[in-house]
């Protein structure tokens, strides 16, 4: 049996950040419904897809990178969770439902099938296992514990704190007693983070005219740890208020979108007097904690612990604008895109 895959492709490189009309649905292209004998596949039917920063990454052509590029005219990738319609891999058979890296299309056929996770059927919503139970949320769980290496009472501060990583961190620091600020760019954005996800405090950082002042504020005594989100301007105030022996997790920095911006930080000398330790980081570094983090993360959830915020937009011929909105912050919490429910 043959069905029509409607896929959503990339046009051709860019060096900026991603707009809708860099992306394009393509209609007419079949897929069997079958898998090869021999070939070790399966197909699998997506369910729900992960738009996310570093996917901006892959939208140019670069080779050095710790991903490779998208290919032009061929389907995006990301994570996913999808449901198995065939399979010749023993492990995996129809109807189980995995997650892991898939094409933005209806369906996928995926050969490499070592990274896929089975996700049991509980309590936990299944778009939250690219979400909270998928790599953000490990993102966040490893870049907090191990990078951070957070003491109890520690002040953090965390930018793009009500993204698919922030809202994560800011929580997972509350747990830990520490005392919490997060940053967003819409009033709605911080009302959320001080109401529904915890957090101690949070400023909008498109009101402040002086954000070095805006964060002496929020820390008259400094800041033990930065989640860093976002770099620019904000990291550069960052560095002027971390305390002796600071932490900054460098997970993302979504304001360089663009080669093209070369103004730099300027304070770098606060590292050596403060003694900071600022480290870039992969969560696939960590990814021997990956059980633990499902374990701990999910039970938090059942818990009432945690909760999470998501943003869902419906149907595959939204995945363009929802991808491109994450770079003008129109998303609120995880952005995800629901291709089908069943």
């Amino acid at each position: 049996m043959e069905v029509e895959n409607k896929q959503v492709i990339l046009k051709g490189y860019i060096d900026r950040a991603p707009l809708e009309s860099d992306m394009e649905l393509k209609l007419g292209n079949k897929i069997k419904l079958k898998v090869s004998k021999g070939s070790s596949s399966i197909l699998v039917k997506n369910l729900y897809l992960s738009c996310d920063p570093y996917m901006r990454a892959r939208m140019r052509d670069f080779h050095g990178s710790y991903i490779p590029p998208f290919v032009p005219g061929k389907p995006i990738e990301g994570f996913g969770v999808s449901k198995v319609i065939d399979s010749d891999d023993p492990d995996f058979e129809p109807g189980d439902i995995v997650s892991g890296l898939t094409g933005w299309e209806e369906y996928s056929l995926i050969e490499d099938t070592k990274k896929l996770r089975k996700i049991q059927h509980d309590d936990i919503p299944l778009s939250y296992h690219i979400g909270l139970l998928g790599m953000p949320g490990f993102t966040a769980y490893a870049g907090f514990y191990e990078v951070c290496a957070p003491k109890e009472g520690d002040r953090v501060f965390v930018s793009a704190a009500s993204g698919a990583v922030g809202q994560i961190v800011g929580q997972l620091a509350k747990l830990y007693d520490c005392y919490v600020v997060g940053s967003a760019g819409t009033q709605e954005k911080v009302d959320l983070l001080k109401t529904k996800l915890g957090f101690d405090d949070a400023f909008n950082y498109k009101e402040e005219q002086d954000l070095d002042s805006t964060l002496k504020r929020y820390f008259p005594e400094g800041i033990d740890i930065y989640f860093e989100n976002v770099g620019g301007p904000m990291l550069d105030a960052v560095l002027l208020n971390m305390r002796t022996h600071g932490r900054i997790a460098v997970c993302g920095m979504v304001s360089q979108h663009s080669y093209h911006d070369k103004d730099g930080i300027h304070n770098l000398f606060a590292l050596i007097r403060n003694r900071i330790r600022m480290q870039g980081f992969l969560q696939s570094d960590y990814l021997h904690l990956f059980p633990e983090f499902v374990e701990k993360v999910g039970d938090y959830y059942k818990q009432g612990k945690i909760v999470y915020v998501e943003d869902m937009n419906e149907g595959l011929e939204s995945a363009p604008a929802a991808l491109a909105g994450l770079f003008t912050g129109k998303n609120v919490g995880k952005q995800v895109v629901c291709v089908s429910r069943d």
